[in-house]
């Protein structure tokens, strides 16, 4: 289910980078996110051994797979958004120098 997670996360925001004209630094965001879906898409077809290819359970601290996508989601976003922020901030210093 981590695979669904990452991927639906993927899509939408592939589609928000489409639909806000490449505005908020969407297409690092979706890089980031397709990025992870491939790893994650290489990991269930090298270590598939039969049985469901979508689990809905772990074996590991977090139980349900679908926690674990949203989990997994997380430091994505924030490192996204750290990034958002720092190239904000540098654009805002930048026009600021400029006014002088």
């Amino acid at each position: 289910m981590w695979l669904l997670t990452t991927l639906v996360a993927a899509l939408m925001a592939t589609l928000l980078w489409f639909l806000l004209h490449k505005k908020h630094k969407l297409g690092l965001l979706s890089l980031m996110l397709w990025g992870a879906t491939i790893m994650i898409a290489v990991d269930h077809v090298l270590g598939y051994k039969g049985g469901p290819f979508f689990e809905s359970t772990t074996g590991g601290m977090i139980q349900n797979a679908s926690v674990l996508g949203i989990v997994m989601l997380v430091p994505v976003i924030g490192i996204w958004l750290i990034a958002l922020i720092t190239s904000r901030l540098q654009t805002r210093r930048k026009n600021s120098m400029n006014n002088f």
